[in-house]
């Protein structure tokens, strides 16, 4: 018979670490029925009779997020035979009060108290199952330690029913009894019996109880806030915090002093001052990008593309391609297909493979570790400043991995404004699929500059920033920011299988897409360049200036004249910016195909990037590049904004925003870098950046629309309850 047990705990708690470990491959991602909040799920790799349901990582089961949501909706409809909540023993206190309103519900509980390891305290195990009334097993998920024992608890605990402790006073413990047997049969649950206490319109709605019986309940509910003078919710949490400090006082006994500093405390004390937590993010990125995409002896990422490029995709498959041909007397035009379309398209994007996981892995080092918390921290205490919710760089973080589940992470923001605003402007992110892009000009025209790939990160956050601050002084987004409530976890080595497991699962993403999106766009873009008109006939061409994808691109090449986008290069460009539309990967793969026409790639691309360097300029190579992270993302993003947004007047509203912004900064960095660069000389379109610049600042700078305080709803001061 299978057991279904669902895991429950705090955000950063390390319940992703615990769920690999006891599902290790045996795990299935999707999203939540009806909404995009990720669903996880996987059998017990020891026991495939345990199913196990990873829920979204809450602070309590109050529905304020729409992960609070999705997690008790699973809770009470679904009814698992067990919860296995993992406790976070660094911050035993904030974790225990999930913990108490578990207790609540009419479903066995387990507590794992993991990342033991790095606790001081002397926690007495037997007092605290008794406080609960639960069994508590010792665990690391980290080191994998203690997993047996807590899944046979699990086990053993999915056939019970155990009395839950009592969490109150007496007068509330009486009073949630008299409750529960006023509620239908079906209902009588403790859980019920407060949810009715605590006036939950929905619950209520629910249940339709008879007018006698909402009487009675009033008539007990009015007596406890008298009692206690507050109202009832406020009465309940203090007592569910009066309840742990008791355990706590009992089974904790304390080895620091009070004011001593741990070690992440310590840590923190540099990484979150006020005025060195940028410097050092910056400094943190700017290794990291070096490692990843620089040009030293021990950026290794750039090595691993320069092998991809010299010896893969410019040696070994086109030889292995040109024998195949030669062997079996391949048509010449197919063979063209095969060598200047798929190995030269494709293979001009596979080269960044390297780079890209090299950067995934660091990325993955920082979140496992626990660093990326406080980068969030530190970023709500900047965003708060330019009117930005905190809340908005979660999904901006997760955008450094792909686009579309950053634009999805915006459902945790409660705020309307507040979440379109951040959907609106996590295109802006350096995703891993630009990551090319910036790969492609930084070896071409900068030499593999770290700075170039770090500007790229920087201008994104920029972009965001600047936006923000212009987007808030908007009627439509005017207010202040939803409050950020986040825990800190303590620092740890992270754990290989996970740094492993996280970049294999963002890498491979961008290598499916090369095998599929990109195969069938590469065809396709070969067909384009491959095919023209010539003396009036239509034909295979020699040369691609003939081309459909020629005659295609000059039509539309106009538009970017202005950026710098002229001559021979302007069609090309304006042509790998429109694939770009497709996946973002598409703009390298279509220089690819354009630059490497009638011949093959040889070292590192190197013929490529000579004629690449050799029609953009540094100023136009960078103009280029700007407006293509910045404007509109991938049509799979644009599909994530339509979901988020679900409405298609904001969807074209959010992508026409990106791409004004996009243009208007490229064309002020083209028109006035070049002038003050001399390439550029003073032109009709250096007098329209200057206007476009003072435009941007005054949008940051004038005074924001003022709401009328006198007609403000009581829904727009609904803030979350901080819960610390």
């Amino acid at each position: 018979m299978e057991i279904k047990a669902a895991l429950t705990g705090n955000p950063n708690c390390g319940k992703t670490t615990l769920f690999n470990a006891l599902t290790g491959s045996k795990q299935r991602v999707g999203n939540w029925p009806g909404v995009t909040v990720e669903k996880k799920e996987g059998t017990y790799k020891n026991d495939p009779s345990i199913l196990i349901q990873d829920l979204p990582g809450i602070y309590s089961l109050s529905p304020y997020s729409l992960e609070e949501v999705v997690a008790r909706s699973y809770l009470v409809q679904e009814h698992p035979d067990v919860i296995l909540d993992v406790v976070d023993t660094s911050n035993l206190e904030r974790n225990l009060y999930l913990t108490t309103q578990l207790l609540e519900l009419d479903i066995p509980v387990v507590v794992g108290l993991n990342m033991m390891d790095i606790v001081e305290d002397k926690i007495d195990l037997k007092k605290l199952a008794r406080w609960l009334n639960a069994p508590v097993v010792e665990v690391s998920a980290l080191k994998k330690q203690g997993l047996e024992s807590l899944m046979k608890q699990v086990k053993n605990e999915s056939a019970k029913k155990e009395q839950k402790p009592f969490l109150f006073s007496r007068s509330i413990e009486d009073a949630i009894g008299s409750i529960q047997r006023l509620l239908p049969e079906t209902k009588q649950t403790r859980w019920y019996a407060l949810k009715v206490l605590e006036n939950d319109s929905r619950i209520l709605e629910e249940l339709s109880l008879s007018k006698t019986d909402q009487q009675k309940i009033t008539k007990l509910r009015e007596a406890i806030e008298n009692e206690f003078d507050d109202d009832i919710e406020s009465i309940l949490t203090a007592q569910r915090y009066d309840f742990i400090e008791k355990l706590i006082q009992d089974c904790v006994k304390r080895k620091r002093t009070k004011h001593a500093m741990s070690v992440s405390d310590r840590i923190d004390s540099i990484v979150t001052n006020r005025f060195l937590a940028l410097p050092i993010f910056v400094l943190i990125m700017y290794g990291i990008y070096t490692i990843a995409m620089g040009s030293t002896p021990f950026s290794i990422g750039t090595i691993g593309t320069d092998w991809a490029n010299d010896v893969l995709f410019g040696e070994t498959i086109p030889g292995m391609m040109g024998s195949v041909i030669q062997y079996f007397h391949i048509n010449p035009i197919l063979a063209s297909l095969l060598k200047d379309g798929i190995v030269a398209g494709v293979g001009a994007t596979l080269g960044f493979v390297p780079q890209i996981l090299v950067l995934f892995v660091f990325l993955s080092i920082l979140e496992d570790c626990g660093y990326m918390a406080r980068v969030a921290f530190i970023m709500d205490r900047l965003f708060r400043k330019f009117g930005l919710s905190g809340k908005s760089f979660i999904p901006l973080l997760v955008a450094t991995g792909c686009g579309v589940p950053g634009i999805m992470a915006s459902r945790t923001i409660e705020q309307d404004r507040d979440r379109k605003l951040t959907i609106m402007t996590t295109g802006f992110i350096p995703c891993g699929a630009k990551m090319p892009i910036i790969g492609l000009f930084a070896g071409a025209i900068f030499g593999n500059s770290s700075l170039v790939a770090t500007s790229a990160f920087v201008i994104g956050i920029a972009a965001v920033v600047v936006s923000g601050i212009m987007l808030k002084k908007f009627k439509a987004f005017a207010g202040e920011p939803a409050p950020f409530v986040m825990e800190l976890p303590a620092y740890h080595f992270p754990s290989l299988s996970n740094v492993l497991h996280s970049t294999w699962e963002r890498g491979f993403s961008f290598i499916k897409r090369a095998g599929t999106l990109i195969l069938l766009s590469s065809i396709v873009l070969w067909f384009l360049q491959s095919f023209g008109f010539v003396n009036g006939a239509f034909a295979f061409v020699d040369d691609n200036n003939n081309s459909l994808l020629a005659l295609l691109g000059r039509s539309l090449a106009w538009i970017f004249y202005p950026l710098g986008w002229v001559g021979d290069m302007a069609w090309k460009a304006t042509v790998a910016t429109f694939t770009g539309l497709i996946a973002k990967e598409e703009v390298v793969n279509t220089f690819g195909v354009l630059y490497n026409f009638g011949g093959e790639l040889s070292e590192a691309g190197n013929e490529i990037w000579t004629l690449v360097a050799a029609d953009f300029s540094a100023i136009t190579a960078y103009s280029f590049m700007l407006f293509n992270l910045l404007c509109a993302p991938c049509f799979a993003a644009m599909g994530a904004i339509k979901r988020e947004m679900n409405n298609a007047k904001w969807t074209w509203i959010s992508i026409g925003y990106m791409c004004v912004f996009a243009y208007s900064i490229s064309l002020i960095v083209y028109q006035l870098g070049g002038l003050l660069l001399h390439e550029v000389p003073f032109n009709f379109f250096t007098v329209v950046a200057l206007v476009l610049l003072v435009g941007i600042l005054y949008l940051l700078f004038r005074k924001g629309y003022s709401e009328d305080k006198s007609n403000i709803s009581v829904k727009d001061f609904s803030l979350n309850k901080v819960r610390s």
